[in-house]
């Protein structure tokens, strides 16, 4: 069997031995390399070509957004951002994921010795390195998840136009060559609200759905993305400066308002209140009992109540299976689901749970998701 092979990049020898510790001991896992700056760890990629690399950001001689930039460019790797919990930290890791990352883990109290964090860590290490088709998303997101597709061409323009193949092509109008649905479905009448869940390949993603919202979406959209505290503060100003829509972190006992994204604080349950006609945020850590928090089925069971049949359910990429039960349980009183097709994820773990249990409407592309969201809403 071959071995996975990793390459640790930090200029913490205990961050480097913490990690070769954890890594070690797994029988499919093989340490090919431990550099103690950027510098190194671009000699390494190049040298040992591992299938996985975890990169510290802040190092000497070299820094790993600068390492990232040069492995991307010389030897596409996945690469998993070792950050701080700073807002500083979190900044540069959402740098870190426009340039190709695939993901992020925090340096912090709670990174290693927990059971759960360790064996996500090699869970990912593991679904990184088997998607072969996971640096060329990443690569062709990274060079154009800034520029707004145009999907009409004419005349003059259409003859210049340049014949570009992605990895988010699809298939032929009646169905992917992936056997996704290709069904567009009739409005079971107008959405009121669109609450979306993500995790892991999250924020590269979403910045291929939000800034395509019209600016008179004419709905709210909440969104669950795991991410940590400041991480998701980031994001929403991330997000607010590309789109047309406007998009905050969500603080608690705000109205929800038409044409807003509202992004799910980290370390918290985005829950909604009804307060006379009005809908208002909630901020709570109940259900303490689940892995994540915030959670996608926390979101959608407390917005499915409010709304019922006028929500439109959105699942995209990322591990496990959260979503799934409040989208089945949103799909029960009359919801429509959309579910991120397999071919466009990053990791194809929650829309997968979600196809299975036989609850998507609709199987699409990443880059359908926004026209299929105007679509229900208007």
């Amino acid at each position: 069997m071959n071995k996975i092979k990793v390459l640790v990049v930090d200029d913490s020898i205990f961050m480097r031995k913490a990690l070769e510790s954890l890594l070690s001991g797994e029988s499919d896992i093989e340490i090919v390399g431990l550099a103690k700056n950027g510098k190194e760890g671009v000699e390494m990629a190049e040298q040992f070509h591992p299938d996985v690399i975890t990169m510290d950001i802040e190092m000497p001689t070299m820094d790993g957004i600068t390492a990232l930039e040069l492995i991307m460019k010389k030897n596409p790797t996945p690469v998993i951002m070792v950050s701080s919990l700073t807002k500083e930290g979190a900044d540069a890791t959402l740098k870190a994921l426009d340039l190709g990352a695939v993901d992020f883990m925090t340096k912090d109290s709670q990174s290693f010795g927990g059971a759960d964090i360790e064996k996500g860590l090699k869970d990912k290490i593991r679904k990184f390195a088997k998607n072969k088709g996971v640096v060329r998303l990443l690569t062709h997101s990274a060079s154009s998840h800034t520029q707004t597709p145009s999907y009409k061409l004419s005349g003059t323009f259409a003859a210049q136009a340049p014949q570009v193949s992605t990895p988010f092509a699809h298939g032929a109008q009646n169905g992917n060559v992936d056997g996704s649905k290709r069904v567009i479905i009739n409005k079971t009448g107008i959405k009121r609200v669109v609450a979306l869940g993500t995790s892991t390949g999250g924020p590269q993603s979403l910045q291929r759905v939000i800034p395509l919202l019209p600016a008179d979406l004419g709905v709210p959209v909440v969104v669950t993305q795991h991410m940590p505290p400041n991480f998701t503060q980031s994001l929403a100003s991330r997000l607010n400066t590309l789109s047309k829509v406007e998009v905050v972190e969500a603080q608690g006992k705000e109205k929800l308002e038409p044409n807003v994204v509202y992004i799910a604080k980290g370390g918290y349950h985005l829950k909604f209140k009804k307060v006379g006609p009005s809908v208002y945020t909630e901020l709570s850590t109940e259900p303490s009992n689940v892995f994540n928090i915030p959670g996608v089925d926390v979101m959608v069971d407390s917005i499915a109540e409010l709304y019922g049949k006028e929500c439109l359910g959105v699942i995209m990429t990322g591990m496990g299976s959260d979503g799934c039960k409040g989208l089945t349980n949103l799909k029960k009183i009359g919801g429509t689901i959309i579910a991120q097709n397999e071919p466009t994820c990053i990791v194809y773990g929650m829309p997968r749970a979600v196809v299975e249990a036989g609850i998507a409407d609709e199987i699409v592309p990443l880059d359908e998701i926004a026209a299929r969201i105007a679509y229900h809403v208007k």
